[in-house]
């Protein structure tokens, strides 16, 4: 850690991707910036590490593909990344009789897709729905992508940007439940969940929620690019926090501070201070600006504030990082391993069977049969892997589970913890020659090579409040009220104190938007009061 200063332009609390893509705003504009990070390591939900004892492999353990990072970011900030497509989109397995069949979709391949859905379903019908769907997704696209990083637009006005068929397409994705218009185009069950998993992926709803909550969790998973599809980073998620260090450090205006520990903060008009430790050395810096990358709930925390009383949000979801010595087979020669693993592997994930699971987690019971969805780096990026392990076939698997809620991890996480690894692992051996666990690696120990992390596990590692991975309720990504047409989406009730990762409006996911937002806002005010 470099000597700290007295006073800074700009202090950034927590060093997650969105602080760090503030900081390289704020450093190249020429301020100066201090980033307090409490872990060891930078990079929050975005770090890279080598999960398992001994192993030469450097998994994204938290968060592992990429959408909605703009590449106008990536562009301006000057950042070598290099994102990856998947051969495969998805694929989605069902058991009939005993028997595998399932549906693969490919990224570029629209007459295979066409053919998959007929044998599946016996019709075209679905298919001409499921693209239905995907135009309407474009349409929305078109208008919302491109304003993720500008100030915010009331509803009418975003809606008018609109042409006519843009506008149905809102009506049934922003203003009427999602099941509408999934159970109106799409009739087979397995399909319609293939739809509806972008609308609860982190978050607990269901089709016909009237909260909507699934509309704006879908938006989020389908607007991103421009065009929803979701790539691969070379090297893993830690090659953009490893970019994003080497940009800011290379103004010469960013300093480090990680093991730091806010106490608090004290906002003023002018000059706000920041107390905390570092090793146990108690510090006090002045800032003209501070930026929190911390949810909400911290920072009240840290400035006093009387705690809003409202429940929070819980997370849903469910980690589980593997690494395999081979790809398990598939029970079903259609199509091999490498095929169904190289994109969204959809286990347990129709319509009725996740209306069945939310049913079941609302009223405290844990699925018998959860579902979830799987991912495999390696199939697409091998370079986080070390030579020796990719010429002997090693590969790494990712789970993200839905419907496992917070609160049934509280009374005793580590028991449930281990009850819901065990009923994931035999929800997706349903569907594979060989069990997995037969195909897991070891440590340097003797040890599986696999790890689970439940919300309460989130939550303590890495801060998200209940476990939820955008750090509460998900907005809408246009103004929501009068009062903030016109703002950015990162303002608090004190003028020199902002938000700049999940908390804010247009917060959540690896999108990086909510820290250039908050760098605009800042850049702003210090014009204005210059």
């Amino acid at each position: 850690m470099s000597t700290l200063s007295s006073k800074y332009d700009v202090a950034i609390i927590g060093a997650g991707h969105n602080g760090l893509i503030s900081a390289c705003y704020l450093s190249k504009a020429g301020l100066s910036v201090l980033v307090l990070e409490q872990n060891a390591e930078l990079g929050g939900a975005t770090r890279s590490t080598k999960a398992f004892s001994g192993i030469d492999a450097r998994l994204s353990v938290y968060s592992y593909l990429v959408s909605l990072l703009p590449q106008k970011i990536v562009d301006e900030l000057g950042l070598d990344i290099e994102l990856l497509p998947r051969r495969t989109a998805s694929y989605t397995p069902t058991l009939e009789d005993g028997n595998l069949r399932g549906l693969l979709l490919g990224n570029d391949g629209m007459e295979a897709n066409l053919e998959a859905f007929a044998n599946l379903t016996g019709s075209e019908s679905d298919y001409r729905g499921y693209m239905e769907l995907q135009t309407m997704q474009e349409r929305l696209a078109s208008v919302l992508w491109p304003s993720m990083t500008e100030p915010l637009v009331s509803r009418d006005e975003m809606r008018d940007r609109l042409n006519d068929d843009g506008k149905r397409a809102w009506q049934s994705i922003v203003e009427e439940p999602l099941g509408q218009v999934i159970e109106s185009r799409i009739s087979s069950d397995l399909i319609r969940g293939l739809v509806f998993t972008d609308g609860k992926i982190g978050v607990s709803t269901y089709p016909h929620d009237p909260t909507l909550l699934q509309n704006r969790c879908f938006l989020y998973h389908v607007i991103g690019r421009g065009n929803g599809e979701w790539l691969v980073p070379k090297g893993g998620m830690g090659t953009l926090v490893d970019e994003l260090v080497r940009v800011a450090q290379g103004t010469g205006k960013v300093t480090f501070a990680t093991g730091a520990t806010i106490h608090s903060v004290h906002p003023e008009e002018k000059i706000s201070s920041l107390a905390f430790d570092i090793d146990g050395k108690e510090s006090q810096v002045d800032a003209r600006f501070i930026l929190c990358n911390a949810s909400r709930l911290e920072l009240d925390r840290m400035t006093g504030a009387t705690l809003n009383t409202a429940p929070i949000d819980e997370g849903a979801g469910f980690k589980i990082n593997m690494l395999l010595e081979k790809l398990p087979r598939l029970r079903s020669n259609r199509y091999s391993s490498s095929e169904a693993f190289a994109g969204t592997f959809h286990v347990n994930e129709g319509y009725e069977q996740m209306q069945t699971s939310y049913d079941m987690s609302l009223k405290g019971e844990m699925p018998p049969i959860p579902p979830g969805e799987i991912y495999c780096h390696t199939l697409t990026d091998p370079s986080i892997l070390s030579p020796e392990l990719n010429a002997r076939g090693f590969h790494t698997l990712t789970l993200f589970g839905l419907d496992m809620p917070y609160h049934l991890f509280l009374e005793d996480n580590e028991k449930a913890r281990g009850l819901a690894l065990q009923r994931y692992l035999s929800g997706i051996n349903q569907y594979l020659e060989e069990p997995i666990e037969e195909c897991l690696a070891s440590d340097a120990d003797g040890k599986p090579c696999i790890e689970a992390m439940s919300a309460v596990d989130l939550e303590e590692k890495i801060h998200l409040p209940k476990g939820n991975i955008f750090h509460g309720d998900l907005t809408w990504p246009f103004a929501e009220s009068e009062e903030e047409v016109g703002k950015w989406g990162v303002e608090t009730e004190h003028p020199n104190l902002f938000l700049c990762g999940s908390s804010a409006k247009r917060g959540g996911a690896v999108s990086g938007i909510p820290g250039h937002n908050a760098a605009k806002k800042v850049l702003q005010e210090s014009m204005d009061g210059s």
